[in-house]
């Protein structure tokens, strides 16, 4: 059987292989471009043409003259507009977008006042925070006395935590709980006695109208003998 080894020569030319290998690093070596890369790009077309543009040509010049994907792009131009660089109107049917430059050093020169009162502002939190606490260590630093005060505070803690559940065993005979108790019992008897009255009601318009004993009524109702009012 023949050699059946091939060198890569055979199969490509030989000068198409190293050409191949550089292609491959250049490309290795391409970079996307950042959000705020296409953001300042997208800003130099306003600026450098100070023109009003639709999405549409926008979408173009990003694309063709800024190397911007144009299926990003308007939510690049909507990233612009919420942040105050980039101004937009409705007129008729179409959405126009412009922006210039001093306008954008304004807005910065705003927001830099903003953070600038915010960081004030928290500065004096801060400090007011520092001195709270500093007043709060006074009569507090580590002592030997200080850690025998809170020791004996845990322990007392400790007492109470375990006397309020012998307490909670008791309750019962607590004179409130026991006052509480009565009067819920004498509501209880009043509204027996006020059903009782509603009987005794209904058994003598029974007896009046159709001329019944009290002892048919009892029977035929069910009402024991001894049935009276609770004293």
């Amino acid at each position: 059987m023949g050699d059946l080894t091939i060198s890569i020569g055979a199969i490509f030319d030989c000068e198409s292989v190293p050409t191949f290998s550089i292609f491959s690093q250049k490309m290795s070596k391409r970079k996307g471009i950042s959000l705020e890369e296409k953001r300042q790009r997208m800003l130099s077309v306003f600026y450098d043409r100070k023109e009003f543009f639709q999405l549409k040509e926008l979408e173009k010049i990003g694309s063709k003259e800024k190397g911007i994907n144009a299926m990003v792009i308007k939510d690049v131009i909507q990233g612009l507009v919420d942040d105050g660089l980039v101004d937009t109107e409705r007129i008729g049917t179409s959405n126009y977008f412009w922006a210039f430059p001093s306008k954008a050093v304004h807005t910065r020169k705003r927001k830099i006042t903003d953070l600038e009162t915010q960081l004030g502002e928290g500065e004096k939190k801060r400090k007011t925070a520092d001195e709270s606490i500093s007043k709060a260590k006074v009569g507090r630093e580590d002592s030997e006395s200080r850690e025998k005060i809170l020791k004996e505070l845990k322990e007392k803690k400790t007492q109470c935590e375990k006397l309020a559940v012998q307490i909670e065993h008791y309750k019962e005979c607590d004179p409130e709980v026991l006052e509480a108790k009565q009067q819920e019992t004498q509501v209880a008897k009043d509204a027996a006695n006020r059903w009782t009255d509603n009987v005794f009601s209904i058994k003598s318009w029974c007896k009046r109208k159709f001329g019944f004993e009290d002892s048919v009524l009892d029977k035929q109702f069910g009402i024991p003998e001894d049935f009276d009012y609770i004293d």
